[in-house]
């Protein structure tokens, strides 16, 4: 019961497992004493303040890794996220290939051959595939070398620019970009936002905005510019950049320039004519070869240089491609349209014109064989007669008796576009050109051209202004003359006898319905041309005389229509009016001229023995020459003057215009039959039975009457004797030829 009674020890991990595992576990093993063999001794810590800058370093990197990394991954994310975002808002590449804000206008010739452009010409779509190999390659070679390498930035070529720029002392984004042609393509369609005109911004400050070059909008445009990288392929956006970018001239795309300036596709250009299109992508306005082709020339030479290094074009291709320069085909050459193109595309409607939105084609009433011979005769005169360095200026219309213009010249500078056209925009003193009205008023009446008027000293009183006395551009006086006689010999006195006697206001009316639309003068000077009007008024109006008398509105559209459709939307906005004068007043009329170029002022206008007809003028001091006149095929009006109103030195209307109009006509008439005018001579006194002047007959019978009192009677019935004699010696400034 003892033993039973004593406490029992409690179970332990030797009477689990045996006394030998209790007596192993009791005691520490030999292994269990070493320590591990890799462990090593750990390095003291440096004490004092030399560790605790070495820990704080230590803390700092330690943190600014940490920040690093996680920032770069909100940085990526971020980025990739705008990425995009851009990407999601990137349309069809279908959408992107035509960019034109504008449509295009182009300008077909009487024949229906193309001789102009206008607006934003689009000549279709091409690939990077369909062009020219050159083409495409002097593009690569000129705006971005590693195009197809780098993922739409170049960091390396953003790293250049910089330094350029600093280097020439211009800001870092100032001056050259370092732009990519993808970054250029996302310019070209402005970021994909489009030009909306209901936003208040004009369309200049739209194209402005889009090349903006700070730098939010260079963070943007880079953005941009990955996105297409990951939307389309590197050849669908090089396709886009040959369509979208402007090259010059109007022209809009690869093929619209190579169609402009070489009249051939842009799948055919050569290496040459390749990098010329590619040089115009720099500045294409000032480096377009219908501006300048040697500055063109010299451009492509570089890209030539380019391609060559890069390995585009071996040396021999190289060789080859600055030995022959491109230059402008013969059809470009003639298609730049010039006063003509502007002036019909000002009597258009805007909306189809100027700003149109579609692409329209216009036919016209230009003959470019009279347009090359206006512009050569002006050549002619101004290279061997006009002294060397002479500032002076001059238009040249030349048109139909029915209206049709069929060349225009408005200044010296013949291959312009949007230049001041003195043709149809200058307002000039018409001098003695303007005496054909006077006369053709008194022909309605009945007068004769064989009516006799008096040249002799004559005054008026004009209210407000006092006396005033016309005289002759020869300050001579010849007694009684013919009608004929003086507007032949071109005299001033008997010219202003004529309209007081039919009075201003007829004389105006007739003008005005020929159509001179200008305000005429109000007072006497009337008759010697004092008011002022356009050549293209001028020669409207005398076309008016060669039709017979009936009013002309000169026209040079005959059709507009829009591309692809066969029905025109408007047809010609001109041609003959109604009647002015009787047939036969006009008929003698012209007989009176056709005396002006066979006997009188306008005598060097003859040529080839052809029947012509025409008037000369000169304003007082000489400010403006002219001379308009006519065959029975042509009318032609030249003015000569300066921009300035200096007056000319020793020219008059009879002078150097008439040797224009004469260089231009007979360059026009080549080959052409020699046609009689439509004129009627008057009929002489022997024809009527009569002996003498003076005697009685009808203002319609064609006689010779001593008109000379009629008018003077007329006169001093009006204005109550202030005609005659007059003491005062005649005003100097009333004289023109």
């Amino acid at each position: 019961m003892s033993d039973s009674r004593r406490p029992k020890r409690p179970l332990v991990a030797d009477k689990r497992y045996g006394k030998s595992a209790g007596k192993a576990a009791s005691k520490p093993t030999k292994a269990r004493a070493k320590k591990p063999r890799s462990a090593k001794r750990a390095p003291a810590r440096p004490k004092g303040l030399l560790g605790y800058l070495r820990a704080a370093i230590s803390w700092v990197l330690r943190l600014i890794w940490k920040l690093t990394w996680r920032l770069t991954a909100v940085a990526v994310l971020v980025l990739a996220l705008a990425v995009g975002y851009h990407y999601t808002t990137l349309p069809s590449l279908e959408t992107l290939l035509d960019g034109r804000a504008r449509g295009s206008v182009t300008l077909l010739d009487d024949k229906g051959e193309v001789f102009a452009w206008r607006g934003d010409q689009f000549g279709g779509v091409v690939t990077a595939e369909t062009v020219s190999k050159h083409l495409r390659n002097a593009v690569i070679a000129t705006e971005d070398r590693r195009f197809y390498r780098h993922f739409g930035i170049s960091p390396r070529g953003i790293a250049s620019a910089v330094r350029i720029n600093l280097s020439e002392g211009r800001g870092p984004l100032s001056g050259h970009g370092g732009s990519t042609i993808t970054q250029q393509t996302a310019k070209l369609i402005c970021l994909g936002e489009p030009f909306d005109p209901s936003a208040g911004q004009t369309e200049r400050e739209y194209e402005a905005s889009c090349r903006a070059g700070n730098i939010q909008r260079k963070a943007k445009e880079a953005l941009y510019s990955m996105a297409m990288e990951l939307k389309y392929s590197k050849n669908d956006i090089l396709s886009i950049y040959l369509n979208r970018a402007y090259m010059g001239g109007g022209a809009y795309g690869a093929e619209a320039a190579a169609q402009r300036f070489f009249g051939k596709p842009a799948a055919t250009v050569n290496a040459a004519e390749a990098a010329m299109l590619a040089g115009l992508l720099t500045s294409p306005s000032v480096l377009s070869p219908t501006n300048s082709l040697l500055r063109s020339q010299n451009r492509a030479a570089t890209v030539v240089r380019l391609m060559e290094e890069q390995g585009y074009l071996s040396a021999s291709e190289a060789r080859e491609a600055q030995t022959n320069p491109a230059v402008l085909s013969e059809a470009a050459e003639a298609r730049a349209g010039g006063y003509f193109a502007d002036w019909v595309m000002s009597t258009g409607p805007e909306f189809f014109t100027r700003n149109t939105t579609e692409d329209v084609i216009i036919r016209t009433t230009l003959d470019q064989r009279v347009q090359k011979a206006a512009e050569d005769g002006l050549k002619y005169i101004f290279e061997n007669k006009v002294r060397e360095g002479s500032n002076a200026q001059a238009a040249i219309v030349v048109m139909s008796a029915d209206g049709a213009v069929r060349a225009m010249v408005g200044g010296r500078k013949t291959q312009v576009v949007g230049a001041f056209n003195r043709a149809t925009q200058a307002l000039r003193q018409t001098g003695s050109a303007f005496k054909p009205f006077v006369y053709a008023a008194a022909l309605d009446l009945g007068y004769s051209p064989n009516d006799l008027v008096e040249d002799a000293p004559y005054c008026l009183n004009i209210a407000g202004s006092g006396e005033w006395c016309p005289r002759n551009y020869t300050n001579r006086f010849y007694g009684m003359v013919t009608l004929v006689e003086a507007l032949k010999n071109s005299l001033n006195i008997p010219a202003v006898k004529i309209s007081e006697s039919v009075g201003r206001d007829l004389v105006s009316r007739v003008a005005s319905e020929f159509g001179i639309d200008s305000d005429l003068a109000a007072g006497p000077a009337l008759a010697l041309g004092a008011s002022e009007s356009t050549l293209i008024e001028m020669t409207g109006a005398y076309a008016g005389i060669l039709n017979g008398g009936s009013s002309v509105t000169p026209y040079g559209l005959v059709e507009l229509r829009l591309l692809g459709d066969d029905e025109p939307l408007m047809g010609t906005g001109g041609g003959i009016g109604e009647r002015v004068v009787q047939q036969e007043a006009a008929r003698q009329l012209v007989y009176m001229m056709e005396k002006v170029i066979s006997e009188g002022t306008g005598a060097r206008a003859q040529f080839g023995g052809r029947a012509l007809a025409g008037k000369t003028g000169t304003t007082s001091a000489a400010k403006d020459a002219w001379f308009i006149g006519f065959s029975a095929d042509y009318v032609a009006g030249v003015w000569m003057g300066y921009d300035d109103n200096t007056p000319l030195t020793g020219v008059t209307g009879g002078g150097l215009p008439t040797d224009i109009w004469r260089e231009v006509m007979s360059r026009v008439h080549e080959g052409l039959p020699l046609n009689p005018l439509p004129m009627s001579a008057p009929i002489s006194p022997t024809d009527l039975g009569e002996t003498a002047l003076g005697t009685s007959g009808d203002a319609g019978s064609g006689g010779t009457r001593d008109t000379g009192n009629i008018i003077d009677q007329v006169l001093r019935d009006i204005f109550g004797g202030s005609n005659g004699s007059g003491s005062s010696s005649p005003s100097p400034d009333a004289g023109n030829r």
